[in-house]
This record gives C-alpha cells, sequence and structure tokens, in this order.
C-alpha cells in the first residue's frame, strides 16, 4: 500500500511544478521605449495552433489610435484588437522564440523572442534584425 502512494505521489509531481511554472497568457502594460510612459495593455494569448499570440485590448496614449506607419492591410487600422505578435514557441518554461514582432512605431515586422522574468510579472519581449536584437519590458496586469 506505500509503495502504491509514493508512486501515486510520484507520478504527479510533474503536474504539480508545471501548474506552478508562469506563463505569459494574461493581459500586460506596455511602455514607450522613449519616455517610460505607459502605452498599450496587450492580451497575450495561446493561439488555436498552440503558439502564444498577443492583441493589443487598450491604447494608453491615444484611445482611438490607428497604425499610421504600418503598410498592407494594416496600414491606418486601428491598433486596438491589432495583433502584435504571433508564433512564439515555448523554448524552455520561460523562453519563447520563433515569432516575430510588429513594432507600432515604424510598422516593421521583426523576428521575435519572448522571455519571463521577476517570477512570472515581467515579460522581456525582443525584436531581433539579424543579430541585433532591441527589447521591451512588459509588465504584468
Amino acid at each position: 500500500m506505500r509503495t502504491k502512494l509514493i508512486a501515486a505521489v510520484l507520478a504527479l509531481l510533474p503536474l504539480v511544478a508545471s501548474a506552478a511554472a508562469p506563463s505569459p497568457v494574461g493581459r500586460w502594460k506596455t511602455f514607450d521605449e522613449e519616455t517610460g510612459k505607459p502605452r498599450l495593455i496587450v492580451d497575450v494569448y495561446e493561439a488555436a495552433n498552440g503558439t502564444l499570440a498577443a492583441k493589443v485590448v487598450e491604447t494608453l496614449y491615444a484611445p482611438n489610435a490607428n497604425c499610421d506607419a504600418c503598410t498592407g492591410d494594416k496600414k491606418n487600422a486601428p491598433i486596438t484588437g491589432m495583433v502584435i505578435f504571433w508564433n512564439q514557441k515555448a523554448v524552455d518554461a520561460d523562453s519563447f522564440a520563433g515569432g516575430s514582432v510588429l513594432k507600432l512605431s515604424n510598422g516593421k515586422t521583426y523576428k521575435s523572442k519572448l522571455e519571463l522574468v521577476d517570477g512570472g510579472n515581467k515579460l522581456e519581449v525582443y525584436g531581433c534584425l539579424g543579430f541585433i536584437c532591441k527589447h521591451q519590458t512588459w509588465t504584468r496586469q
């Protein structure tokens, strides 16, 4: 009986560990790179294909802002509701990569990666062109 109990507890340990691991899914506040002022509220979610994506749910700097710098179907489209990163795949418990991110200020799309830091309370969002990467730190809401 004792052996069965120990086996059951050991079998459940990975489930408990994964439940305790922070996830980037949820609401985040972004900040302007130059001024440091709050810019957007973004919802990170799991897409239908199992990757992570993020869409803007609120523009804090201008309620009805459009993406003037964007091209194609996003040209002059409302920023609220716009998907700004997509196809992020888990690398490990705190890192995600392989996706793309849209930089709203210039309308360009970059390769991207994400990293949860500060116990899952902050999300480092990187946009990369070749080996050169810039990042923003988002805070959990």
